[in-house]
């Protein structure tokens, strides 16, 4: 996010970034904000997202709300309400078929993968996979004194949905 937005900046003096807040969920319901170039100063070495996040499965993107509000049309109105001229988004498999199902109806996206996972098809590497294992590996290994000095075992779990790459690495 940092990276698309410096670009831009530099490219373009007069652009207009908005950063949707919680994701799916703040193009769903109306939840933006405008961004200036010091909301991407001293953001490398936060984890996460400085937008939130939501989860909002896609295999429940055509099924209404509990107000009976058709998710997917609502997105589509925000972004013509709002102008937009593309929407940039990051995350995981469930974040891409949803972005994927976006430019099907007819707007303009880029993705960008970044999960933990590291397991979306045709890439080697994602974003947020190695800040996620060197935390883990931070962790695994100062745990290890203390159950050595113990003598005990510990079971250490670490995220990692189907795959298990960041456990396997890490």
């Amino acid at each position: 996010m940092r990276g698309v937005a410096k670009a831009l900046y530099e490219k373009e003096a007069e652009i207009e970034i908005y950063g949707i807040l919680d994701g799916y969920k703040g193009l769903i319901y109306g939840n933006r904000k405008k961004m200036k170039p010091s909301d991407f100063s001293g953001i490398l070495t936060i984890g996460g997202t400085i937008l939130g996040t939501s989860r909002q499965p896609f295999k429940q993107m055509h099924v209404p709300d509990e107000q009976g509000l058709d998710k997917v049309k609502a997105m589509k109105n925000h972004y013509r309400k709002w102008k937009l001229d593309c929407l940039v988004i990051l995350g995981g498999n469930g974040t891409h078929k949803t972005a994927n199902l976006l430019k099907q109806e007819g707007l303009n996206v880029v993705t960008l993968p970044k999960t933990i996972d590291n397991d979306i098809w045709g890439t080697d590497m994602m974003f947020g996979f190695h800040s996620a294992l060197d935390i883990a590996t931070h962790a695994i290994d100062c745990i290890h004194t203390t159950a050595a000095s113990h003598s005990r075992i510990f079971i250490v779990e670490v995220m990692g949905h189907k795959t298990g790459w960041l456990t396997l690495h890490a």
